[in-house]
């Protein structure tokens, strides 16, 4: 077994006062998440966020380090996945350009869409995390 590290960050902008989420739906599946992906070589966990938002929807964040959530799970092929996100706040009205390799739709949604959105509830669970910290910190 071997381990799959990935990084990535749930993109946020403020609308009406209330954050509204970035996410991306996989080109491959029905699977909606955050941007993120696999770790490089010798990347840190926040390059790599950086790096695949940047790849995934052309935009350039600044990552909030400040913030990190955790999740790990076995992967179908037998290798444990280690995801780590952060949180980034990009301009109200950004552009965003998907990778149409990789990902069929892109959506911003407020809290509750964006939890019923996301496939899997270990993401639900780091979304809940985020929101708390987004809510606190404004």
């Amino acid at each position: 077994m071997s381990t799959e590290v990935a990084s990535g960050a749930v993109v946020y902008q403020q609308k009406d006062g209330h954050p509204a989420y970035l996410l991306l739906q996989s080109a491959t599946s029905d699977f909606w998440g955050f941007p993120k992906g696999h770790l490089e070589g010798n990347e840190t966990l926040a390059a790599t966020a950086k790096r695949e938002i940047k790849e995934e929807t052309q935009l350039d964040v600044d990552l909030d380090t400040d913030f990190k959530v955790y999740t790990e799970y076995d992967l179908p092929n037998g290798n444990l996945k280690q995801v780590t996100l952060f949180v980034s706040e990009v301009p109200s009205g950004v552009a965003v350009t998907r990778q149409t390799e990789e990902i069929s739709a892109i959506g911003w949604f407020d809290y509750a869409a964006a939890r019923e959105r996301l496939t899997y509830d270990n993401l639900k669970k780091m979304l809940d995390q985020a929101d708390a910290y987004i809510t606190n910190k404004g």
